[in-house]
């Protein structure tokens, strides 16, 4: 039934104004709308909508990850942003805190201000274009 329509995502956040300046300036996203309680961001045709709460406990699984096509280019960028790496004990990590499955996806893990767990992830050679 709902295979046709766009989909939205959702993130919590405390302080909208720190979420804005970390999804709009070390993210890149464009914010679409906003109001006391939400924002909106376009991430490349899908709507990331930041609700406004009063306190969380942040999830420890990912919430949010884009599919890029170089991990390590976007692990660079990022953390040039900015931007501090996860290291799991659970995960071997190369020296940028890239996961390598055993597949070949790569993946990185990254927090926003408040602590919700995103991801950057390059999909295996024979997997490229397939959703995750």
């Amino acid at each position: 039934m709902l295979g046709s329509y766009d989909v939205m995502a959702f993130v919590v956040s405390t302080d909208l104004a720190r979420a804005r300046m970390f999804y709009e300036t070390t993210l890149g996203l464009r914010v679409v709308s906003e109001n006391p309680h939400t924002m909106a961001f376009d991430a490349n045709g899908t709507t990331v909508l930041i609700s406004r709460v009063r306190d969380f406990e942040p999830a420890a699984h990912t919430v949010l990850g884009w599919v890029v096509p170089d991990a390590r280019a976007a692990v660079l960028q990022l953390g040039a942003a900015g931007v501090s790496f996860e290291r799991f004990e659970e995960f071997a990590q190369d020296t940028l805190r890239i996961c390598t499955f055993p597949d070949g996806t790569k993946v990185a893990w990254f927090k926003d201000p408040d602590g919700n767990m995103l991801s950057v992830t390059q999909s295996a050679p024979s997997q490229e274009g397939q959703p995750h």
